[in-house]
């Protein structure tokens, strides 16, 4: 899984193309594809779906040529299987800026370690965890991408009863985390830029991720590890890392991870590893 077309970094201007386990995907902002660009993927013989990058609309992608995807399929990466879908809404299951920093977490662990993998998702860093020998904790707020992520332990041969998920809002269970003493070799802080809790307060990255790593780091076992990331465009790395320090101790040593070398375009990831 891999981007071959990376916008402004490819001189193709919010236009973006992914493989997954040779189904393509092509992803615009603002604008249809270009005609020479259609016909050229209608000659690749190869499933080929569109998705339109409209965050007021979060469509599922539409077949443009090839045979249907209708069904789950699995895609490989470093050595792990995921289950994608191109009908499952705005997301497919695995976010592939993220490739990197999954190998670096598993190479950080080992067997007796733990990881808590808040605002999980699918649980692709929770799968890397796991296939480290170390016991994976899995949070999100949504059920179905619970399940979905006990499927992709399942891809690997790794039992999901061995590990925990749960269900509900991370700061709530980071508060709960902390009363009862549970402390994690690692943790992975990737919210979304905006959301609302059922009570309706409102969480901004640009504002409250301070809170949300003081938090975290009260669940941090001494000598261990966080990884803080945002897809936040207003928000720059020097900005995002003054958040942090205002929250992180001074013993606390931080590096700046940058994308995977397949996106060319603007760096919109921050990434950084905190370490105790």
């Amino acid at each position: 899984m891999f981007r071959l077309i990376d916008g402004e970094g490819d001189g193709l201007p919010g236009l973006e193309l992914e493989d997954f386990a040779g189904r393509w995907l092509l992803s615009t902002r603002d604008r249809r594809p270009p005609a020479q660009l259609l016909a050229w993927l209608e000659d690749q013989q190869r499933p080929v779906y569109w998705k339109r990058l409209d965050q007021q609309q979060k469509e599922s992608p539409t077949p443009l040529f090839g045979p249907r995807q209708n069904e789950p399929f699995t895609a490989g990466e470093s050595g792990l299987q995921f289950e994608i879908s191109f009908q499952s809404g705005y997301s497919q299951g695995i976010f592939l800026d993220q490739r990197d920093n999954r190998a670096e977490l598993r190479s950080r662990l080992s067997p007796g370690d733990t990881l808590l993998n808040t605002f999980a998702y699918t649980g692709a860093f929770s799968v890397f965890a796991a296939s480290a020998g170390a016991t994976a904790t899995t949070l999100d707020l949504a059920q179905p991408y619970l399940d979905w992520a006990k499927r992709n332990f399942q891809l690997n041969g790794i039992d999901p009863a061995e590990h925990y998920f749960c269900k509900g809002d991370t700061f709530h269970w980071l508060a709960r985390f902390a009363k009862q003493g549970r402390r994690f070799t690692g943790i992975v802080l990737d919210p979304p830029t905006f959301s609302r809790d059922k009570d309706g307060k409102v969480f901004r990255v640009e504002k409250d991720y301070g809170r949300l790593l003081e938090l975290a780091l009260a669940c941090l076992t001494p000598g261990g590890f966080l990884l803080s990331s945002t897809n936040c465009r207003t928000l720059s790395p020097r900005m995002f890392e003054r958040q942090l320090r205002e929250v992180a101790p001074r013993t606390v040593q931080t590096r700046h991870a940058p994308m995977p070398a397949d996106f060319t375009a603007e760096p919109y990831l921050k990434s950084i590893w905190l370490e105790t």
